[in-house]
C-alpha cells in the first residue's frame, strides 16, 4: 500500500511524475496554458489534503486524471470562463470579406472611446442620443468622438489600402518584367 506522502521528498517524487500528465489533461480541456497550471496546483493541493491510500503508482495515476478531468469540467463551467474570452482564442464572428475584414480591424485597433460609439452607431444602428445614455455621456461628447472616429478610420483604411495598392503594383511590375 502507497500512502498519500507526508514527507517532502514522496510529494516531489510524484509531482515530478505526474505534473505532466495533469498539465497535458487540463491543457486539452482549457487550451490556454495559465488555465492548465492553475488546474495543476488545485489539483495537487486535493493530493495533499487527501486522506486516501493507493494500491500502486497506477492507482495513483488514474486518481490524478480523474481529478484533473473534473477539475477541468469544473474550471470550464465557471462563470468567469463563460463569461470572458482570450485574446489568442478570439476569433471573428462573421465571415467578412476582405475590405470588411480591413474595416473591423482598423476599428479594433481604435482607443475604446472611438472603438465604442462607432460600434454601436454602425455595427448596433444606435442613434446618438441613445449612444450618449448607454455611455452616459453628453450627445455633444459622442458627435465629436464619432467625427474623430471617423477621421481615424479614414486615416487608417487610406494607409491599408495604399499599401496593398503599392504591392499589388509591384508584383504586376514584375510579372511583365
Amino acid at each position: 500500500m502507497i500512502s498519500l506522502a507526508n514527507t517532502d521528498e514522496r510529494f516531489m517524487h510524484i509531482y515530478q511524475k505526474f505534473r505532466n500528465t495533469v498539465f497535458g489533461i487540463a491543457f486539452n480541456y482549457t487550451k490556454s496554458s495559465a488555465d492548465a497550471c492553475d488546474i495543476v496546483q488545485d489539483v495537487f493541493i486535493k493530493y495533499i489534503s487527501n486522506k486516501n491510500t493507493f494500491n500502486s503508482d497506477e492507482h495513483i495515476k488514474a486518481w490524478f486524471i480523474r481529478v484533473t478531468i473534473n477539475e477541468c469540467k469544473k474550471h470550464m463551467m465557471s462563470s468567469w470562463v463563460r463569461r470572458t474570452v482570450s485574446l489568442e482564442d478570439q476569433t471573428i464572428p462573421y465571415d467578412y470579406g476582405h475590405e470588411d475584414l480591413e474595416l473591423f480591424e482598423a476599428v479594433m485597433s481604435m482607443p475604446l472611446k472611438y472603438r465604442t460609439p462607432i460600434h454601436l452607431h454602425y455595427y448596433e444602428g444606435y442613434s446618438i442620443s441613445e449612444i450618449a445614455s448607454l455611455l452616459g455621456a453628453k450627445e455633444s461628447t459622442v458627435k465629436v468622438r464619432l467625427l474623430r472616429a471617423r477621421k481615424m478610420l479614414k486615416l487608417k483604411l487610406k494607409e491599408v489600402f495604399e499599401d496593398e495598392h503599392q504591392v499589388h503594383l509591384q508584383k504586376n511590375i514584375q510579372q511583365i518584367l
